[in-house]
């Protein structure tokens, strides 16, 4: 694999700058009886898997056996859209025609979570419930508190890490 992109690469979290006063009265409580109703309904649709945590998610395209998986500190590089459970988007690579590239460890726990199961090639679609995602507070105007947040993930790139978490035991001395 060529690791160009990585060692150019700037490493940016993901997420939308928060938003000011003044946007619509939001019933998080709703919200959250909502998104325990979409995750409950969800489990039993054909092909989606829960983790222990709680997350959800589909595998549209699997990529070539042997292919790596990332650890939380490696870059990688992938393609997404983020949108609500309404089908309203809030953010895509796609759309902007280029590439996301990031640590496992800098996004919210449920890509960190899927993304270390996820090997290159892969293309997921997951069900983030808000425990796994911007949880109470949501996310500036666009992603409302106790969101479930549903995410196309394609990985196309992992550039590892030295010292990553691949070995076996630790040196001392």
């Amino acid at each position: 694999m060529r690791f160009g992109w990585a060692s150019v690469a700037v490493v940016a979290t993901l997420g939308l700058a928060a938003c000011g006063a003044g946007g619509p009265v939001v019933d998080a409580e709703a919200n959250a009886r909502a998104a325990v109703f979409f995750m409950e309904s969800n489990a039993k649709e054909e092909g989606v898997q829960t983790t222990e945590s709680g997350l959800q998610y589909k595998v549209v395209q699997s990529g070539p056996a042997g292919a790596v998986s990332p650890d939380r500190n490696d870059l990688v590089r992938v393609d997404y859209e983020g949108s609500l459970t309404d089908g309203t988007v809030f953010d895509s690579s796609f759309t902007r025609g280029q590439p996301y590239v990031t640590t496992a460890e800098q996004v919210v726990p449920g890509w960190t979570e899927a993304l270390q199961r996820m090997k290159v090639g892969d293309e997921w679609i997951l069900y983030v419930p808000p425990a796994l995602g911007y949880g109470e507070q949501g996310q500036g105007a666009d992603i409302p508190p106790n969101s479930v947040l549903v995410f196309r993930i394609k990985l196309l790139d992992v550039a590892p890490v030295p010292g990553g978490g691949r070995g076996v035991g630790a040196a001392n001395g």
